[in-house]
C-alpha cells in the first residue's frame, strides 16, 4: 500500500497596502534586484513587478489617503485685500507651477482652490 501524501499547499499571503509599498520602495532603491527582493518575502518576483506598475501609477495606496507631493516655494508675496475693506478673499500675484510626469500646468494670478483641486485630480487619473 502507497502512503505517500501531498505536502498542503500554502495559503495566499493577503499583506496590507503599506506592507506592498514597502516591498516595492525595498526595489526602488538603486542596484536592487526585484527577484531578491521577492524572494526574501516570499513572494513571486512577477507578483512585486504587478505592484510596482501599480506603484508607479499611484494606485498602491488606500482610498482616502492624502497624497504628499514634493514642493518647492520660491520667491514671497504678501497677499492684498481686493476692495480695500477688510474682505476675506485676497489676491496675490503668483504663479503655480506643477510638474507631473506626464503634464506641466501653469497658474498665474488669483487661484481657485476648487478648480486646482479638480485639475488635478483629472491628471492623476
Amino acid at each position: 500500500m502507497d502512503t505517500y501524501a501531498e505536502p498542503p499547499t500554502p495559503k495566499r499571503q493577503h499583506l496590507a497596502v503599506e506592507e506592498k509599498r514597502r516591498i516595492v520602495e525595498e526595489t526602488l532603491v538603486e542596484g536592487a534586484s526585484v527577484a531578491r527582493v521577492a524572494r526574501a518575502h516570499g513572494l513571486n518576483a512577477n507578483l512585486v513587478f504587478n505592484w510596482r506598475r501599480l506603484f508607479e501609477k499611484g494606485l498602491l495606496c488606500r482610498r482616502g489617503t492624502a497624497k504628499l507631493l514634493p514642493v518647492k516655494v520660491t520667491g514671497e508675496s504678501s497677499p492684498t485685500s481686493l476692495d480695500g475693506a477688510g474682505d476675506s478673499q485676497s489676491w496675490s500675484a503668483s504663479t503655480i507651477q506643477i510638474q507631473l510626469r506626464n503634464a506641466h500646468v501653469r497658474i498665474e494670478g488669483s487661484v481657485d482652490a476648487g478648480l486646482v483641486r479638480v485639475v488635478l485630480e483629472s491628471l492623476g487619473q
